[in-house]
C-alpha cells in the first residue's frame, strides 16, 4: 500500500516537473522576429550588439546570427535592456508597432514606438552572469631561421555589461628573442569602467599599465578620469571622444633609474566600425599634453582589424604605436608593434 502511494506521488511529481519545464521552454521561446524577406523566426532573443542579433531556437545547435538591418518586426515578452542611438537606455519588453519598421517599447510611457534602426543594443535583463560576459583570446607566433628569431604575441580581453555601466579589461604581451641580442619584452594592460549618462554622454575611469624595453620603461601606470560623448552611435559604427585628467607614474631602466610623477590632460577619439561583411575595425588615439612637465607630449595609438571565422574564431591584425617627445637618455622616442593573431571569443 505504501509503495503504491509513493508511486502515485512520484508520478504526480514527475508530471508537475514536466509541465514546469515545458512551460518554461515555451516562455523562453516566445520572442518573434519577422525579416524583410517575410521569414519568421520564433525563439529566445539573447542580444543585439554591433549590428548583429543572436537568437536561440529549439531546432538549432547554436544561436542564429542575423544582421539587424534585415529585421522588419520584433516582439518579445522578456524584459530587455534596450539602448537607442541617442543614448537613451530602457528596461522594457518589445512588441509590434502600428507602423511598419517600428517597434513598441511596451514599458516606456504608454508604449513608445521607435524605429527599429534607432535601436543599437539589446540585452536580456534576465540573462545569467555568463551571458553578460564578453571575452576573447588570440595568440600569434613567428619563427624566422635567420638569427633564430622567435616572437610570441598574446592578446586577450574580457568585459561585463550591466544596465548602466560597463567594465572592460585587456592584456597584451609581446616576447621577442633572437641570437646575438637581448630578449625584448613589451606588456600593456588596462581596466576601464564606463558609466553611461543621458544624451549619449559617458563617464570613464581607466587604469593602464605599460612595460616596454624599447623605450626603457620598467613600468608606467596611468590613471585617467574623464567625460565623453558619442557623436555617432548607430548599428554600423560608434564614434566618440573623451577628455579629462590623467595621473602618470613612471619608472625607467636607464642608468640612473629615473622616476617621474606627473599630471596630464588627455583627449581621445575612438572609431568602432562593424558589420562590414565579416570585418570589424576599432581604432583609438589618445594625446597626453603634460600639465606639470613643460612641453612634454605623449601619444598612444591603436588599430585593430578583425575578420570573423565560423564557430566564434577570428583572425586579428593590430597596430600599436607609442610616442613620447621627452624620453629618458638613450631611449627611443617612439615604438610600434605589428601583430597578427588567431583567436576565439565568447
Amino acid at each position: 500500500m505504501r509503495s503504491s502511494s509513493l508511486e502515485r506521488f512520484n508520478l504526480k511529481g514527475l508530471v508537475f516537473l514536466v509541465f514546469v519545464l515545458v512551460g518554461y521552454s515555451v516562455m523562453a521561446q516566445n520572442d518573434t522576429l519577422v525579416l524583410k524577406n517575410n521569414n519568421r523566426i520564433v525563439g529566445e532573443i539573447k542580444s543585439m550588439q554591433n549590428g548583429v542579433l543572436a537568437v536561440e531556437t529549439d531546432y538549432s545547435d547554436s544561436d542564429f546570427k542575423i544582421t539587424w538591418i534585415e529585421v522588419a518586426e520584433v516582439s518579445g515578452n522578456q524584459v530587455f535592456l534596450v539602448t537607442l542611438k541617442n543614448g537613451e537606455r530602457y528596461n522594457t519588453s518589445l512588441s509590434s508597432a502600428s507602423a511598419k519598421g517600428k517597434v513598441k517599447l511596451t514599458n516606456v510611457g504608454n508604449g513608445r514606438e521607435v524605429s527599429i534602426q534607432d535601436i543599437v543594443f539589446i540585452k536580456s535583463v534576465k540573462s545569467s552572469f555568463l551571458s553578460r560576459l564578453d571575452a576573447s583570446v588570440s595568440v600569434g607566433f613567428n619563427l624566422t631561421k635567420s638569427n633564430n628569431l622567435r616572437q610570441l604575441n598574446v592578446r586577450s580581453s574580457m568585459g561585463y555589461t550591466a544596465n548602466y555601466w560597463q567594465l572592460l579589461g585587456n592584456y597584451n604581451s609581446v616576447r621577442s628573442k633572437q641570437d646575438g641580442s637581448n630578449e625584448i619584452h613589451r606588456t600593456d594592460a588596462n581596466i576601464k569602467f564606463t558609466y553611461f549618462l543621458k544624451n549619449d554622454m559617458l563617464a570613464i575611469f581607466n587604469s593602464e599599465f605599460l612595460a616596454n624595453d624599447e623605450q626603457k620603461i620598467d613600468y608606467r601606470f596611468t590613471n585617467r578620469v574623464g567625460f565623453g560623448n558619442y557623436f555617432i552611435h548607430t548599428n554600423y559604427l560608434y564614434f566618440g571622444a573623451v577628455a579629462g585628467l590623467a595621473l602618470n607614474n613612471e619608472r625607467f631602466s636607464d642608468d640612473v633609474g629615473t622616476n617621474r610623477n606627473s599630471l596630464e590632460a588627455f583627449g581621445s577619439l575612438e572609431l568602432n566600425l562593424f558589420d562590414v561583411k565579416d570585418f570589424d575595425l576599432l581604432t583609438n588615439i589618445i594625446a597626453y599634453p603634460s600639465i606639470t612637465e613643460k612641453n612634454r607630449l605623449r601619444v598612444d595609438y591603436t588599430l585593430d582589424l578583425k575578420y570573423d571565422l565560423p564557430l566564434d574564431f577570428f583572425i586579428k591584425f593590430g597596430v600599436t604605436y607609442n610616442f613620447d617627445n621627452q624620453p629618458v637618455q638613450d631611449a627611443s622616442k617612439d615604438d610600434y608593434v605589428l601583430q597578427a593573431t588567431f583567436g576565439w571569443e565568447l
